[in-house]
């Protein structure tokens, strides 16, 4: 048996997340179809992050256990031949044995990306939140700035989350405007069911002057989902990368 590890991006438009569901279309469940018309075998799937439905990603991480000879390299022309074309294996190798996707994982970093034109796109529009209104940077970018650290981001969880500690670290968070385009930049450990989406929502309450941006700090302290804002729509958010080490992968 050996262990095989893909770099994958999609585009989540027409997905109902990550995750495998038994009557959902999913990435998931797509590319779990691929290696079996591939290669034969019903393979489990373990993926560094479970994106939401909508939610795109240019670098998520997948492993899997076969008992095939393809050599490693291989598994990317071969399973994009397979693939619709808004999921594409960009690199595969063969990993160690013990390798996980989502354990070994030294960091994550998304973006979420805020279109205010009055008009966007039909290009950009599955790619961006729209907001019709001007948003003050300045105010945006400090109040991300007290997002930075070691907290227990519970007030930016939503319900139904499967896990028990709500404790992240979150190594960066910045938030600068990249063209027509206000990014926010969001690094860490890991990230809660939402989290990211919440962030966002509150950082647009901020930047509309809804919210000061001195009250993140208060949010945080409080542990209260009801105190930050609304969880921003999925479609501007983007799984960047994944580290392992000094390994991006």
């Amino acid at each position: 048996m050996r262990r095989i590890a893909l770099t994958i991006a999609y585009d989540g438009t027409a997905y109902s997340g990550w995750q495998a569901q038994a009557n959902a279309v999913t990435v998931e469940g797509t590319l779990r179809e691929a290696i079996r018309r591939l290669c034969g075998e019903e393979v489990v799937t373990i993926g560094a992050s479970r994106t939401d439905a909508g939610v795109h990603a240019l670098g998520n991480v997948v492993a899997f256990d076969t008992e095939s000879p393809i050599p490693g390299g291989n598994w990317r022309p071969a399973l994009n031949s397979f693939l619709p074309q808004d999921i594409r294996v960009m690199r595969s190798w063969e990993a160690e044995d013990d390798f996980h996707p989502r354990f070994n994982a030294h960091s994550k970093r998304y973006e979420y990306r805020i279109a205010t034109d009055e008009v966007i796109s039909p290009i950009r529009c599955r790619y961006v939140c729209g907001v019709r209104e001007t948003l003050d940077l300045e105010a945006m970018a400090e109040g991300a700035k007290a997002f930075v650290g070691t907290h227990d981001y519970s007030a930016f969880c939503s319900a139904g989350a499967q896990t028990e500690s709500k404790v992240r670290t979150v190594t960066r968070c910045e938030v600068y405007r990249e063209g027509p385009e206000i990014v926010i930049g969001v690094e860490g450990d890991g990230f809660l069911y939402n989290m990211i989406r919440i962030l966002a929502g509150t950082l647009i309450d901020m930047g509309r002057g809804a919210k000061a941006p001195e009250s993140m700090s208060t949010i945080l302290g409080s542990l209260d989902r009801a105190k930050a804002g609304p969880t921003a729509p999925p479609q501007g958010l983007m799984l960047v990368r994944i580290r392992y080490g000094e390994d991006e992968r």
